[in-house]
């Protein structure tokens, strides 16, 4: 397919729609916990157009120089793995709406595939909000979140938990977003952590494993969850486990699945401590968080890679990094941290070069501003 031309055309929507980072709760959203996450200034920009069909919609990426055209009476599986993303959120806006019609809509991203800060969530959130505003459907942001969410687990096949999408959408700049998965019930947290900054290292590591993994360990707590059960039988999920309700079970669970409860367990804790840390300006608490879900997540999740333990072993040869962690679904991707903003340029060039010799690869590192959500702009042509 051609690249569509938008130049001279009236009625032109644009959506600016960014990935995540997830400061602390990883793994939790699944397991009704808390998570930390916020938006952040790597985007997908999308322009939408009514094409004056009734059925026929040309989509085409200019990252992947590559288009795709859907059938609004017949929208099925792709193979190509990214379409399903779009094909997935047109499915779901069909069950509520029949206003959609023929469209034509071209994005170009800027959020590094596989790095673990949720393009396809920046992918489904803002193909939802686009035909929203484009045929003026009437969703709420609540609903553009739970159609996206569902979009990945039937057309992807990726059971994620409501994080990624309730962050690209609901974010406000400057403010981290601590939510209750359980309930849905949100604040935001002002992210005050100056002279300090975020910094993502990119390992370059593509997580192949990571969806077939992601629903493995989902099936794993779940087994946890029926287990206590038997026992507990108002326990529905492992927000209902307590530490010590969880020790009772020591002996009776497989010991896989016993640590993959005891790492949501405590990680559930280690968020809300989190966020008194932030509300308190005790960042060295928040950074020593940190750390411990990167060991939980390597040892008792098992979803790290030696690319990332390197990584976030080697931010401890600075004082000047007060917290790390792998982030994402895991085996690949980023490295979150907190580093002072004076060493950055010193720390990227160390840490870069120690990356290759020791794996032979490139280390892509950016800067993670926190940004507001998914949004109509006002920019009229920046693609």
């Amino acid at each position: 397919m051609k690249e569509i031309n938008f130049i001279g055309f009236e009625n032109v929507v644009n959506i600016e729609s960014p990935g995540r980072i997830n400061i602390i709760g990883e793994h939790t959203d699944y397991n009704n916990g808390f998570v930390l996450p916020t938006a952040i200034d790597k985007k997908i920009r999308f322009k939408f157009k009514k094409n004056d069909t009734v059925n026929h919609c040309n989509v085409y990426s200019k990252n992947f120089e590559a288009g795709f055209a859907i059938n609004l009476t017949h929208i099925e599986k792709s193979k190509n793995q990214w379409e399903n993303y779009i094909l997935g959120v047109l499915f779901e806006i069909q069950k509520l709406t029949k206003k959609v019609q023929g469209f034509d809509c071209v994005l170009e991203s800027d959020i590094p595939i596989g790095s673990g800060i949720s393009s396809s969530a920046a992918l489904e959130c803002g193909i939802a909000l686009g035909l929203n505003e484009l045929f003026e459907l009437e969703l709420s942001k609540k609903t553009i979140v739970e159609l996206s969410q569902r979009a990945e687990h039937h057309f992807v096949g990726t059971k994620c938990g409501i994080m990624d999408q309730f962050a690209s959408v609901m974010s406000v700049k400057g403010h981290v977003i601590l939510l209750d998965c359980q309930s849905l019930e949100y604040e935001y947290v002002p992210i005050k952590i100056e002279p300090y900054k975020i910094l993502l290292l990119n390992s370059n590591v593509t997580h192949s494993l990571a969806s077939s993994e992601y629903n493995t360990r989902r099936k794993e707590c779940e087994t946890g969850v029926a287990i206590i059960k038997q026992k507990y039988s108002g326990v529905n999920s492992l927000r209902d486990v307590s530490e010590l309700m969880l020790k009772e079970f020591k002996t009776v669970m497989p010991p896989k699945v016993f640590n993959r409860c005891t790492y949501v367990i405590e990680e559930k804790i280690r968020v809300l401590e989190a966020v008194k840390a932030l509300k308190n300006d005790q960042l060295s608490v928040l950074g020593n968080l940190m750390y411990e879900t990167h060991n939980g997540l390597k040892n008792l999740y098992e979803v790290s890679c030696n690319e990332l333990d390197f990584l976030v072993n080697f931010s401890k040869k600075y004082k000047e990094v007060i917290g790390a962690r792998m982030m994402g679904g895991g085996f690949g991707g980023c490295t979150i941290n907190i580093i002072h903003s004076e060493k950055i340029e010193e720390f990227v060039l160390d840490v870069s070069q120690a990356y290759f010799n020791k794996f032979n690869k490139k280390l892509t590192t950016f800067e993670a501003m926190p940004s507001e959500g998914t949004i109509k702009s006002t920019t009229k042509y920046y693609i």
